[in-house]
């Protein structure tokens, strides 16, 4: 990956993207910020976010730049940050997420952080793609082939989820062993890894520990190193907070031992 020269563009790709005009802006909730902006206002973190963020953390080994946009993209919508999407979904592109694979995070998001996180998503990926000349022949369809199923497994982890929900709310039972896991879960726009690589991001960025075991130890067995999600965590002590982090690390740790025991 090209070193980020952030003191060449925004943190917006502002001359990417087509000019927000007043009623954009309202949408976005916040005027782009540019690195000018943030050295007038904060000195100091215009140099973490040159030094630390740009010349080290994105040039960490431990993942590679396509992974680290997935990872930063979706810790964005799960955290509802529109400010940082236009830059972060060009750079996203210009790593090698494929524009399909940018509209299933989002999808897959919806499930994930709310339906409004996903549409303020869209506002801003409507306008990316707009300026990158991306149409609707480069995004999956609305209802492909889905994946197989491997039966055995998803009848275990549908009679968990009717022992432990079922008692509570049959509806919430019926919408995660139907349209989540026997639609959203199959749809082959997303790489099995991936698409547990954002949902475990979307749970650490948004504080929601609770059922990362699961989706942690899926990813992993799709193909997630420790190593790898070792990783995943020291990214987002920049994008989602150290006590985020902190209070995934436990349960990050958890998962490693059992998979090794």
């Amino acid at each position: 990956m090209n070193k980020l020269a952030v003191t060449a563009i925004s943190m917006t790709l502002a001359a990417s993207v087509p000019a927000l005009g007043d009623d954009d802006k309202k949408r976005f909730g916040a005027v782009p910020v540019t690195m000018a902006d943030v050295q007038a206002v904060s000195p100091a973190l215009a140099k973490y976010t040159q030094s630390v963020i740009f010349d080290d953390l994105w040039m960490r080994p431990g993942l590679s730049p396509r992974d680290r946009s997935v990872i930063t993209v979706a810790a964005l919508i799960a955290r509802n940050q529109p400010v940082e999407m236009p830059y972060h979904f060009n750079l996203a592109l210009d790593n090698g997420v494929k524009p399909a694979e940018l509209s299933e995070i989002i999808t897959h998001l919806a499930f994930y952080s709310g339906w409004g996180n996903a549409t303020g998503a869209v506002a801003v990926a409507a306008q990316v793609f707009a300026a990158r000349g991306i149409g609707a022949d480069q995004l999956p369809e609305a209802s492909p082939a889905p994946l197989p199923l491997d039966e055995t497994a998803d009848a275990e982890r549908a009679k968990r989820v009717e022992q432990n929900v079922g008692p509570v709310s049959q509806g919430v039972v019926e919408y995660t062993n139907g349209v989540l896991f026997k639609d959203l879960w199959l749809r082959p726009g997303l790489a099995p890894r991936d698409r547990s690589l954002i949902t475990v991001t979307a749970l650490v960025a948004s504080g929601q520990v609770a059922q990362t075991p699961y989706h942690l130890d899926r990813a992993m067995s799709a193909g997630l190193t420790q190593d790898q999600a070792s990783e995943i965590l020291t990214h987002l002590t920049f994008y989602a907070g150290w006590p985020n982090v902190m209070s995934a690390v436990p349960v990050f740790k958890d998962v490693f031992e059992k998979r090794q025991s």
